[in-house]
């Protein structure tokens, strides 16, 4: 196995900083039982008043469900640990567990769902848009794209290669459109766009700003549907994050161009900007930008972070639809930070250079670990490809930087 030579090598066993009570999310007593009520979102809540031992002897923490361990584990440095035992039972779960509820989640220009599971559980449901050799065409603008289910589990999978992991779990999922979102859904303006199709399909379109209508229905055969499960964060009740807008963002208009497409000295009025003026917090937008050129996203126009940690934290790479559209161009544009601020983390560099080698190749590597999702083959061969391409243009960028 590539994979677990790849994780077994040096530069991925890097320790990370001693983690204190302050650097965690969530402080908890291990020893102390936690009740779930359910609310307009589903929150877990202390129990002080329950045994601290559970008649088992085991404590607490060891009946807690998965997903409650995962929100639990997120730290100032990561949002899951290198060696996550949680995380192929999470997986698990996400394919597996039975959806008991269905609803549309409100903004974001297409549809899009909220899966709730028996334990409380919340995933992210993107349905299936496009085929895998669907190529975005060339004339659509990156605003109006399509977002991608396969994009969304293979953009955690590349995140977690590249060892920066800070997109949440993913899996693919088969869902039967009839028993698990129309038979279940509380969601009445939902349910009123469900129909069956003249070929005897089972499809809806919910409401959304974007593809949202009987053109753009999704059908399953007849109610199989595909899509991608991402599991939640923690709801931003309990663990406020804010919202960044990157420097880099594009200006979202047919014919206008961003600052930064004009000024090639734009970096260094960035790097007097807070929070770029301190910290690593330019390193981090560039290890998001060398992972949205490997997939193609153009679409990148915010960040978040968690509130607690500051400006010391890692970014969180949210919402990946819109990578892996198109294998046979590379927008070296998404590059510019990299290519303006010649700054790359070292260690971002070093795995770079090692994923580029034969026994490490990052296609190699990913089509292992795409291999074991419920929906494999996950992406076509033709974008596999792309990304050895992809890394050697942004190797490249790397050394014309050290050139100067």
């Amino acid at each position: 196995s590539k994979l677990a030579a790849l994780f077994e090598h040096p530069l991925y066993n890097i320790p990370v900083p001693e983690v204190t009570e302050k650097d965690k999310l969530f402080i908890v007593n291990p020893m102390e039982k936690f009740s779930l009520r359910s609310s307009g979102s589903d929150e877990w809540v202390s129990s002080s008043k329950a045994e601290t031992l559970l008649p088992t002897g085991k404590t607490a923490y060891d009946t807690y469900p998965t997903w409650l361990k995962f929100h639990i584990g997120i730290n100032r440095y990561e949002l899951y640990p290198r060696r996550d035992p949680l995380l192929p039972t999470l997986l698990r779960d996400l394919a597996t567990q039975r959806i008991v509820s269905s609803v549309q989640k409100s903004g974001g220009t297409q549809l899009k769902l909220i899966m709730t599971f028996p334990n409380y559980g919340q995933a992210l449901f993107k349905p299936m848009k496009q085929t895998r050799d669907q190529e975005t065409p060339i004339d659509f603008f990156y605003f109006s794209d399509f977002e991608r289910h396969n994009a969304e589990i293979a953009a955690f999978h590349l995140d977690r290669i590249l060892d920066f992991r800070r997109i949440p779990p993913v899996s693919g999922r088969l869902i039967n459109i009839t028993k698990e979102i129309r038979d279940i859904t509380t969601d009445k303006k939902l349910a009123k766009t469900f129909f069956i199709s003249p070929a005897g399909n089972v499809c809806f379109y919910g409401e959304c700003s974007y593809y949202c209508s009987t053109e753009h229905a999704l059908c399953g055969k007849p109610d199989g549907l595909e899509g991608s499960m991402a599991a939640l964060l923690p709801d931003k009740t309990l663990a406020k994050r804010r919202s960044w807008r990157s420097p880099w963002r594009r200006s979202y208009h047919k014919s206008k161009k961003a600052e930064w497409e004009l000024n090639p000295n734009y970096c260094s009025q960035v790097r007097e900007t807070p929070p770029y003026d301190r910290g690593h917090r330019l390193l981090d937008l560039i290890d998001m930008t060398i992972l949205d050129f490997l997939m193609g996203n153009m679409d990148r126009h915010h960040y978040e972070t968690f509130e607690k940690f500051g400006n010391d934290t890692f970014l969180l790479h949210l919402d990946n639809g819109r990578g892996f559209g198109t294998h046979s161009r590379d927008e070296l544009s998404i590059l510019a930070p990299l290519q303006q601020c010649c700054s790359i983390k070292k260690s971002t560099y070093l795995r770079l250079q090692l994923l580029a080698t034969q026994p490490y190749r990052l296609s190699d590597v990913l089509r292992e670990a795409l291999a074991a999702d419920p929906l494999a083959p996950v992406l076509a061969e033709p974008h596999l490809r792309a990304l050895d391409r992809r890394l050697g243009k942004v190797l490249l960028a790397v050394g014309h930087c050290l050139a100067r």
